[in-house]
């Protein structure tokens, strides 16, 4: 449902439904027998149907180590999603759709499955060609991509599968390098290494990357914080609606972020963020209806999300530690401008 502000002139604003997945590792939605736990009567949350929405992100990790036949798995799966327009960038899991590091790494992560030089050029196929087409998936490089929903709501989203090295995977990059942040927003000892910069405010309703930022959702089952600080400094910068990312699977969760609005901010990365709310997640609730439902939109009746101020931060790793789809996806209500090809529209 659109309002806007006649009096004051403000963007018509349409509340858009988003859901949310991560770390799915070519796991299918849980159906018929397979609904239980092991050895439980309690269901797993990750099942069919997940709830309908507008749009659904998939934030990486597709698969396990990226072999065609696990990508037709997570195609399947997704084609069976209902939304309107379903977005997928890749993970470190996804070694063929990162063509350097697989002519790197290739020959030994695939050496027992048999490697294939051209898997990058056949992966990135599918994902972009007809396989993808027919199930309704567009497949996001890194970058600043634009959309308009069919509510006619407006969608601007940066992408990006790249978070530190984790363990030699793929789309990795040095801690001591910035590939988010433009030459006069990187700090004192770090590398910039950007091609696809994160735009200023108000240019991105919806940043999507694979890893988290630093101390945000990002703390290992040992306590490490091992999100990305240059990442943090372009979401500070950026402020979208909506940060949303996996990777560190036991880190699950959301948080409403409260930016510093300070311009001069030290180095530190812990200077960006004034308060951070964790999201109470009513657990019975989430298997009952197969995802975590947050609204900040502004019929929401309660909080609608401060834009410019506030950030709905989001892992929604599937998998927990030790590669179970136990955890809940995230369905999210928020509110997009309305896009001003549509602005006529009734």
């Amino acid at each position: 449902m659109a309002s806007t502000n006649a009096s004051t002139g403000s963007p018509q604003l349409i509340n858009t439904r988003f859901l949310i997945i991560s770390d799915t590792h070519n796991s299918q939605l849980a159906s018929g027998e397979n609904v239980y736990w092991s050895a439980s009567s309690h269901p797993v949350p990750f099942r069919e149907p997940l709830p309908k929405a507008d749009v659904l992100l998939h934030c990486g990790d597709l698969t396990m180590i990226g072999l065609m036949d696990e990508y037709q798995k997570t195609l399947d799966m997704l084609m069976d999603c209902d939304a309107d327009l379903k977005l997928v960038i890749a993970g470190n899991h996804d070694i063929s759709l990162d063509e350097k590091y697989y002519r790197r790494r290739g020959k030994l992560m695939h050496a027992q499955w048999g490697h294939d030089e051209n898997l990058p050029a056949l992966a990135k196929e599918m994902w972009t060609g007809e396989r993808a087409r027919i199930a309704g998936v567009i497949y996001l490089e890194e970058g600043t991509h634009t959309f308009t929903l069919k509510s006619g709501a407006k969608l601007r989203v940066y992408a990006s599968p790249y978070q530190p090295e984790f363990c030699d995977w793929a789309f990795p990059y040095e801690r001591n390098e910035d590939r988010f942040n433009r030459l006069r927003s990187v700090v004192p000892g770090a590398v910039s290494i950007v091609e696809n910069p994160v735009p200023d405010f108000p240019a991105v309703d919806v940043m999507m990357t694979h890893g988290p930022p630093l101390h945000i959702l990002d703390k290992t089952n040992r306590g490490e914080s091992v999100g990305c600080e240059h990442l943090l400094r372009a979401a500070r910068r950026c402020k979208p609606r909506i940060h949303c990312f996996g990777h560190i699977h036991e880190a699950w969760g959301a948080a409403r972020v409260l930016w510093n609005p300070s311009e001069e901010l030290k180095n530190d990365s812990k200077t960006h963020v004034a308060k951070a709310e964790a999201i109470q997640v009513d657990y019975a609730k989430m298997v009952e209806e197969r995802a975590v439902f947050v609204d900040v939109s502004s019929e929401s009746g309660a909080r609608p999300l401060d834009f410019g101020k506030e950030t709905l931060m989001v892992n929604a790793s599937i998998m927990n530690l030790r590669y179970k789809p136990r955890h809940g996806p995230w369905l999210i209500d928020v509110d997009l401008e309305r896009s001003s090809a549509s602005a006529a529209d009734p």
